[in-house]
């Protein structure tokens, strides 16, 4: 289904073009061609740490390079066999490791089909071992599991004294999966925990306040995520818009201090392409992690072109002594810190409701007053990663312009707002979401009315094309403001 698409842009008012610059019909020529070829790609691929560095994952333990904490690595993980890091610990620090896996581009998985990861002693005894599968949208995506080497009490079997430890990567595949061939890169992270200042928690936390929150309502700012951890989106308490096109993963995070609780609800908008016929079982998957990528807990929902929501089931607030806890999603939520959402919307929903993009809405509640931490020996490495700071609020909190204004529309088609580029400090542009900030409109006599076929990913490369020009030539002196 074709939509009609009407688009006000600024041309001339007074003036020529600058010298060099092309006629304004050109310009929309190519930006148009350009627009097309855009709502035709394929969704990023991930964004790795702009300062990972590769290394090599070894065949045994005899020749595994070294990790060291704070540091984010590149490396790849064949179909068969297992792959090596190794550490060197000291007697007392907590040392978390977490891998995220990325199929190839046509990979085809299952939802039993993932990655396995290990942390094991000089002697190959398992101190941890994480899992991570594709799960029931049955859409290649990235997948992180994570496992650590943690000292004090109740820690049984593992050595827990200073020396070597190894790191083991390999693939989940059920026999004849598709997923059991082609290599997948890989995104290594190591964070080093201090132990605690005297004996720290014993027993896991008390009562704690297990209703489901109320939703939180208001205006809708606009946010784009990120293509991976490193280029995540930050967002705070509040209503935030975004969009998000069939087999993308979308990245988020959201500060949240000791004491405090978290919630999160994503809801798809409803669909205006494909046959709109059918439904996809689970077709939204939200995935929270921890500040050191550990997994806390899923939510999904199916898709029958209608909206639909995914709501995270109530968390502790942050806690040292949540890692006393039975529970693993309760014992995931031990650190003060960035928690990061993954949002994946499964491919197979491009097959009955169009690429999209669709609109996405995230829902975040962050309460509770602020608690003290707890008093560490040492530093965590990379420093102040279990701490939100005052530079982590402002990040999160809201800016000027983004607010989607009434009738401005949701993210995904809303192409009066250009897009911003990704997290500072991040590596590649973030992924596929719209636009978080709003250029004032400059002014112009002159109208271009574009109708039909350009898809709303489309209208974006367009409208952000046409400002570039716009601001180019007002800079030049070559159009009136």
């Amino acid at each position: 289904m074709c939509a009609t698409v009407v688009l006000t842009a600024l041309t001339a008012t007074a003036g020529a073009p600058a010298a060099g610059d092309a006629p304004v019909s050109e310009t929309v020529s190519t930006l148009y061609s350009g627009a097309s070829a855009s709502a035709a790609s394929s969704p990023p691929p991930y964004a790795f740490a702009r300062d990972a560095r590769s290394v090599e994952g070894a065949t045994g333990t005899t020749a595994a390079a070294l990790l060291e904490a704070g540091r984010a690595y590149r490396s790849s993980l064949p179909a068969v066999g297992k792959r090596y890091y190794r550490l060197e610990l000291d007697s007392a620090e907590n040392a978390y490791v977490s891998a995220t896996a990325v199929p190839g581009a046509g990979a085809q998985v299952t939802s039993s089909d993932g990655l396995k990861v290990s942390v094991q002693d000089a002697d190959g005894t398992t101190c941890s071992t994480g899992i991570a599968h594709f799960g029931p949208t049955q859409s290649p995506h990235p997948i992180v599991a994570s496992a650590s080497r943690e000292t004090g009490p109740d820690t049984y079997g593992c050595a827990v004294g200073a020396g070597v430890y190894y790191v083991v990567v390999e693939r989940r595949a059920t026999a004849g999966s598709p997923a059991a061939s082609g290599d997948w890169s890989l995104e290594l992270g190591y964070v080093s925990e201090p132990a605690p200042r005297g004996a720290g928690a014993t027993a896991p936390p008390g009562s704690w306040n297990s209703a489901s929150p109320e939703p939180v309502l208001g205006d809708a700012r606009r946010r784009a995520g990120g293509a991976g951890f490193a280029t995540a989106g930050a967002l705070g308490q509040g209503v935030w818009q975004d969009a998000i096109k069939p087999g993308q993963t979308v990245f988020y995070k959201v500060p949240v201090d000791w004491g405090q609780q978290l919630s999160a609800v994503a809801e798809l908008g409803s669909s205006t392409g494909g046959d709109g016929g059918g439904y996809v079982g689970t077709a939204l998957a939200m995935s929270l992690y921890n500040p050191v990528r550990a997994h806390v807990d899923d939510a999904g929902a199916g898709y029958s072109g209608a909206q639909a929501s995914a709501a995270l089931d109530p968390l502790p607030p942050v806690a040292y002594a949540n890692r006393r806890a039975v529970s693993d999603r309760v014992g995931a939520m031990r650190f003060a810190g960035w928690y990061y959402l993954a949002v994946h919307l499964g491919a197979p929903v491009a097959g009955r409701f169009g690429d999209g993009p669709f609109g996405l809405t995230l829902r975040v509640r962050v309460s509770g007053t602020p608690a003290a931490a707890p008093q560490y020996a040492g530093r965590s490495v990379p420093r102040d990663v279990f701490e939100v700071t005052a530079a982590d609020r402002e990040e999160a909190a809201p800016r000027p312009g983004e607010t989607v204004g009434a009738g401005g529309g949701s993210a995904a088609s809303g192409a009066d707002a250009p897009r911003r580029g990704g997290t500072p400090g991040g590596g590649a542009p973030a992924g596929g979401g719209v636009a978080a900030g709003r250029a004032d409109k400059p002014r112009g006599a002159m109208e271009l009315v574009a109708a039909g076929g350009i898809g709303t990913g489309g209208v974006l490369v367009l409208w952000l094309g046409l400002w570039t020009v716009v601001a180019r030539r007002r800079a030049r002196g070559g159009w009136a403001g």
